[in-house]
């Protein structure tokens, strides 16, 4: 769901990280503070146009992020259908979907560089303290970098187990699932040693 910076450019491109990030923290707070559908619609709404502004390409790429919410959606309908609380279930889905694809659209709009050095201008005060920040803003680096990879990786070994099987994939991919991550996990490990480690 989090995207690596988007090769199409648009308006934010050229917005502060900071900016972007304190507008981010202060939608998902208005969201939480919305408590009707036609509300949370209209967030939607909002954030399908900002999507939409730069162009057919940007839209594609940004929403094809979001489709790995609907295991959660899937589940949040269940739930609030067997409960008959079907207009609550509205109002976590579209926050949940609309907040995902707002910091989405932060991703893909700014520099990984820039995030970095937004989190190390806030953890200034800690270093002034004597704790040692890099450990976190590279820990924030490499999530930021790997969960689209990882995404991708999933989404391979499932048209894999696909094009070998008429089964659904579902729980038979975790085990190989989780032995990727673990792979990628050593080899970043090894990297980050080979370069005098955090």
């Amino acid at each position: 769901m989090i995207s690596l910076t988007s090769p199409v450019e648009t308006w934010a491109h050229g917005w502060p990280a900071g900016a972007k990030l304190a507008a981010l923290c202060a939608a998902t707070m208005g969201l939480f503070a919305l408590d009707s559908v036609a509300g949370q619609g209209a967030a939607f709404a909002m954030m399908l146009a900002l999507y939409a502004a730069p162009g057919a390409v940007f839209l594609r790429n940004g929403l094809a992020r979001l489709r790995m919410l609907w295991p959660f959606l899937a589940v949040i309908f269940v739930w609030h259908l067997v409960t008959a609380t079907p207009a609550e279930g509205a109002i976590i889905a579209l926050r949940l979907v609309t907040a995902v694809g707002l910091a989405n659209l932060v991703t893909m709009t700014t520099q990984l560089s820039d995030m970095i050095g937004v989190v190390r201008w806030l953890a200034a005060p800690l270093r002034r303290i004597g704790i040692g920040t890099r450990a976190l803003e590279l820990g924030i680096a490499l999530v930021i970098r790997f969960t689209p990879m990882l995404a991708q990786k999933g989404a391979a070994l499932s048209r894999a187990w696909r094009a070998r099987s008429a089964r659904r994939p579902g729980w038979r991919i975790v085990l190989p699932f989780t032995l990727i991550a673990i792979d990628d996990a050593e080899r970043v490990a090894d990297a980050l040693k080979a370069r005098g480690g955090v």
